[in-house]
């Protein structure tokens, strides 16, 4: 009975009460903290090694794709690959042998590479998307090599040879079939995050004598011609 009382006397005075009233804000914003925690969550990126990487992933049916596990699942992918940073990121990396993968190459990164890098790569902003159950498509013979990272290699880089232009269809977050043809970076990004959906990593595609730390590539190898780097030296 007391407490009723005390209770009721509480939410009268409430507004009346500075003490009462900041008890209560942060009552209402630790609830939405723990809310929004909830919605997503940032995952473990395994690393090379881990058996996961080398399987060929399991591809997903519409029904598991509208269920709340991969729609949950594909949030705490986007959460973890923009915290990373990075611009792609499939199921296999954060330790799910499943035929997912998330992608955006964002704009407020590329205003902090020079304009020649860009368009030497054929890099433009590409939004976020998701891609399940992927099928490539090479439309050209032409391939081109630059240095490539991954977030499962982490701390190093090799240049790699990957086609200029390609085709993939898929299915989305939603299950809806799409089919887009992607050239220069994008293009670059989509084959490597498919790759890993193949038990595929780039260093089985690199070219092995480019291979190198991402710090040794800045004090080295920037800004010079890759063939420098994969020469073999004179004895």
């Amino acid at each position: 009975m007391y407490i009723v009382i005390y209770g009721a006397f509480l939410c009268k005075t409430h507004d009346k009460n500075p003490i009462l009233k900041a008890i209560s804000e942060l009552e209402t914003a630790a609830e939405i903290f723990f809310q929004v925690l909830q919605q997503t969550m940032r995952l473990k990126i395994v690393q090379a090694g881990e058996p996961v990487l080398r399987q060929t992933a399991r591809p997903l049916i519409r029904q598991e794709i509208l269920g709340d596990e991969i729609q949950r699942l594909i949030r705490d992918m986007k959460e973890t690959m923009q915290d990373a940073p990075g611009v792609g990121l499939a199921a296999p990396q954060v330790g799910l042998s499943l035929q997912v993968a998330v992608i955006e190459d964002r704009e407020e990164t590329l205003k902090d590479l020079p304009p020649q890098e860009l368009a030497e790569k054929d890099r433009r902003p590409v939004p976020f998307h998701v891609i399940i159950n992927p099928q490539i498509t090479f439309v050209e013979d032409d391939k081109i090599i630059f240095y490539e990272g991954c977030l499962s290699l982490a701390g190093f880089s090799a240049a790699v040879p990957r086609a200029r232009a390609i085709q993939v269809d898929y299915l989305d977050e939603q299950g809806e079939q799409h089919s887009v043809e992607a050239s220069g970076w994008y293009a670059r990004i989509l084959q490597h995050e498919i790759d890993h959906l193949h038990g595929a990593l780039y260093i089985d595609r690199m070219h092995t004598r480019t291979f190198t730390s991402v710090d040794n590539w800045n004090r080295f190898w920037r800004g010079k011609p890759i063939r420098e780097a994969s020469s073999t030296p004179t004895r």
